[in-house]
């Protein structure tokens, strides 16, 4: 799932969740099947999460209380559902982060380059062959870069294959397959670094998400 906002777009995938402060414009898009369950905060209830979204893992409590709490009628919960929520939030606020933010260019240029790279247009193409296509120098991109999204070209480029890659192995690509499609020369560079983005190795974030 990818959830849009002015500021960028957050990648979440499976067993992972997403925290959208009130009164935040976003659009929300799905590939393949997604099954999704979402919960509403008052604002002054939500004020603890942050005025930023975020990726966040969701523990074992975490995913059991967000299911219990979709049993709970509103105001018939009672008790019950107030304690539910409570130590839901504080779970929430606990909760590590995942680094799957890209953000959003206002610059043309920019913003064609990085529309090819999520397209998945942008495998094996040099940053020179691909600012010629949005027309402009590798060298003024790469200023862009830095002065609009405080990355560099490589990180996003980075963020961006992990992103295409969790939806290919979401969808049922093998990890040679997404390794392949990012530009990978081999699985196990493609291995190091999702590890290094998400702490697990594609095999194991995959039979974790498949046995939740």
């Amino acid at each position: 799932m990818r959830v849009a906002t002015r500021a960028g777009m957050w990648i979440v995938p499976p067993q992972r969740a997403v925290w959208v402060p009130p009164r935040t414009p976003h659009a929300i898009e799905m590939e393949g099947e997604v099954r999704m369950r979402t919960l509403y905060f008052d604002a002054r209830t939500g004020a603890s999460l942050g005025r930023s979204c975020k990726v966040l893992v969701v523990s074992g409590l975490a995913r059991e209380l967000v299911l219990g709490l979709m049993n709970v009628r509103p105001r018939r919960g009672g008790r019950r559902g107030e304690l539910m929520m409570r130590l839901l939030l504080d779970e929430l606020r606990a909760a590590d982060q995942v680094p799957l933010h890209l953000p959003t260019p206002s610059d043309p240029r920019l913003q064609r380059m990085c529309a090819l790279l999520l397209e998945g247009k942008g495998c094996g193409r040099t940053l020179e062959a691909l600012a010629r296509q949005a027309g402009a120098s590798s060298r003024t991109l790469a200023r862009l870069f830095r002065r609009e999204m405080k990355t560099t070209y490589l990180r996003w480029r980075q963020d961006a294959e992990l992103a295409r890659s969790l939806s290919r192995l979401a969808g049922g690509d093998s990890v040679k397959a997404a390794a392949r499609a990012a530009g990978y020369a081999s699985p196990s560079a493609f291995t190091a670094m999702f590890r290094r983005a998400l702490g697990v190795t594609p095999t194991r974030y995959l039979k974790a998400a498949l046995r939740d």
